[in-house]
């Protein structure tokens, strides 16, 4: 049966939210478990979140994937921004506005994060998803897939240490200074190797190319800002507040491989680990077979954890 897609509009801290829910029927009197999913920094819905959630519905969960706000078809100034503890509030609010559906079993949702969203979720994605989960977000599942989980010491070496990194947080500051002195937000590129100022200035295939991430809602910039809140983000210390259960599908082709095992020895409730032998950070994102262990891994998971 083809899937039912519908476009829903919804609020994070006053800023209107662009979402999409999809289920695999269109009787509004089944009740799904339902599923909010997240995917990597500065991207859109129709990235690696609306891959994963067209295979988590086909299963019978009720999904919702959204824009975080300033950043596709959602509202929410400054655009582009990476901000920590915006996505983190924007997860909680797609959490709880899930569960308002009678259509959704009742009692939470779960939140299915690819990449950087997860370590959110932990302290608002993985990144962004566990912070969110221990500040008491409406989440009571949890799966992190190729989760990038860092700290400032782990993330300094990806921009040159901290030489690198410094240089980006006084860019970062000045962009500050000019938002709130013009409104103006000054960008780079989301992704170009070919430009070491860019969020993304190493070969990642996966923003390369319109087969796969370069899809048309996806906007391929950064605001500069973003490297103040990006560099100094803690997204492994509230893994020791998370006790819902959780699902770490990582690999040693992911990235950070070793903070990835930190965060789930850290975790107090009930874990589960799949170390996949095979496959790259970017094949979690959209290629089988990298996806196809995830949403397997994924889907005993949540039968296990999202009964009624």
């Amino acid at each position: 049966m083809p899937l039912n897609e519908y476009p829903v509009l919804f609020f994070s801290q006053g800023a209107r939210l662009a979402g999409r829910i999809l289920r695999n029927t269109d009787d509004v009197t089944v009740r799904q478990p339902g599923v909010v999913l997240t995917g990597s920094w500065l991207t859109v819905k129709e990235q690696m979140p609306l891959t994963y959630a067209r295979r988590l519905a086909n299963l019978g969960y009720t999904c919702l994937v959204f824009d975080f706000a300033g950043f596709g078809e959602s509202a929410g100034e400054p655009r582009q921004a990476e901000i920590p503890t915006r996505k983190m509030a924007d997860i909680d609010a797609a959490a709880r506005f899930l569960s308002t559906f009678s259509f959704v079993n009742p009692g939470g949702t779960a939140h299915l994060a690819v990449c950087a969203s997860a370590q959110y979720t932990l302290a608002a994605s993985a990144q962004y998803t566990l912070a969110a989960v221990a500040q008491g977000a409406p989440i009571r599942s949890f799966v992190s897939v190729a989760g990038w989980y860092h700290d400032a010491a782990s993330v300094a070496p990806f921009y040159g240490d901290a030489e690198g990194a410094g240089r980006r947080i006084s860019a970062a500051t000045a962009a500050v200074e000019e938002y709130q002195r013009t409104g103006e937000v000054a960008t780079v590129p989301a992704y170009d190797p070919a430009d070491e100022n860019a969020a993304m200035f190493f070969e990642v295939p996966y923003y390369g190319s319109a087969e796969r991430g370069a899809v048309p809602t996806w906007k391929n910039r950064m605001a500069v800002m973003s490297w103040l809140y990006w560099l100094t983000f803690d997204g492994m210390k509230a893994a020791g507040q998370v006790s819902v259960p959780t699902l770490l599908v990582h690999g040693d082709g992911c990235v950070l491989p070793d903070n990835a095992r930190a965060v789930y020895a850290a975790l107090k409730g009930e874990k589960t680990q799949v170390w996949a032998s095979e496959g790259t950070q970017t094949d979690f994102y959209d290629l089988p077979p990298s996806v196809d262990q995830a949403v397997a891994a994924a889907h005993d998971h949540l039968r296990r954890t999202m009964q009624p």
